[in-house]
Parts: C-alpha cells; structure tokens; sequence
C-alpha cells in the first residue's frame, strides 16, 4: 500500500482569474476541502483549494498561488495526493482505495488453478458505475464492471484479483438494425462486408451477394 492517496485531479482551467476544474474521487466529492493542503505527485507542491462552485462532473475551486489563465492551464492532469494517514480506516470489505488496486495482477479461475489475465490500469465511471481498465494479457486494453459478479474476489493484502469477465467481452461489436438497412441487408455472425465490382459495399449471406 502506498504512503499517500490521490484524492483528486486538475482537469483543466475555467474563466480568466485562474480557477480550476477538479475532478474529486472522495466519496463525497466536496470531502476533498477537508483535506486541505494537497499536494502534487512529488509532494513538492501544496494546494490548499476554495470552492466556488460546481460543474456537471467536476468541482469549480480556486488554489492558493494560482494566478491567471495561463498559471491554470499549466496544472491540466496534475493529480492531487494526501497523506494516507489523513483518510479514515475502510471497514466495509466492499470498499478500496482506487490505489490500492491499481497495477494488482488480476486472475481467471480455473480447473488447474489461476489464469493470468491482466493488470488493472485504472478505474472509471463513465456514469453507469466503475470500471476497471485492464491491461489484459494480450496488449489489448479492456474494460468490465466493477462488480461483485465479474469482481468476485480482491485480497489486497495477497495482491490477488480473480475476475470472471462477460463472456462477449472480445467480441466485435455488430451493427444495429437501422445500420443493416443502410447496408442493404442483413448480417449473421459470421458475415462480412464485401464490395461488389462497382465498389458499393454489399453483404454476404449463405453465399449470395445482396
């Protein structure tokens, strides 16, 4: 585990006087002013932060020695960290810091034992609840929900994720019906687009060019 905690990041500037736009990963996001001064990454730097008010997905806040647009729009993406020592002790099993998790091994069971099967990268909410962005073991990036169904078992202290992810996980994503009537037809699992001799795109079916 590490010694300090990101708790927030600097998304950007807003207006000409120097405020910011700050994403908070507290729980409840306006807890981040409690923990006043922040630092940046290598803890040089403090930030103690004022709110001034809020955006549809982030925080309006200004920061001590920040001046103008331009010292505002230097910060973009510089993350902001606490002592892990500030934060209050997890009791709930279901509950993590996002960095604890963060570069643990994840893992499919199965019946010779564990399966490598990525490295967690990050873990986002894209509205419709976390994420976790997996480096999976083939060089792709994917991603599958931070739930109890496909996150059955995480022991951080073992550094041991096993995942179960959706069984369509790799599949490639086919067109929907309104997109099938622009192409002229339909397209069973197996089916590709080809082009026809006069370079219009058709579909092929049971061996027949539509």
């Amino acid at each position: 585990m590490t010694d300090r905690v990101c708790v927030a990041q600097i998304i950007g500037s807003h207006g000409v006087h120097g405020r910011l736009r700050v994403k908070s990963f507290t729980a409840d996001p306006e807890a981040v002013f409690d923990y006043n001064p922040l630092t940046d990454e290598t803890g040089t730097r403090q930030f103690t932060l004022r709110m001034t008010g809020m955006g549809k997905d982030h925080l309006l806040v200004e920061a001590s020695g920040v001046k103008g647009r331009d010292a505002a729009d230097a910060l973009k993406g510089v993350r902001l960290f606490v002592d892990r020592d500030r934060l209050p002790a997890i009791e709930d099993e279901d509950e993590f810091y996002h960095t604890d998790l963060i570069g643990l091994v994840t893992v499919t069971e199965g019946p010779e034992g564990d399966v490598a099967f990525g490295t967690i990268k990050a873990i986002h909410d894209f509205g419709a609840g976390d994420m976790l962005e997996i480096n999976h073991v083939s060089g792709k990036t994917v991603f599958i929900p931070f739930s109890r169904a496909c996150v059955p078992l995480i022991d951080v202290k073992a550094s041991r994720v096993v995942v179960d992810p959706p069984v369509n996980l790799f599949t490639p994503a086919r067109p929907d019906p309104e997109e099938l009537a622009e192409m002229g037809g339909k397209l069973d699992l197996d089916d590709e687009p080809v082009t026809s001799d006069s370079g219009e795109e058709t579909v092929e079916e049971t061996g027949e060019a539509r």
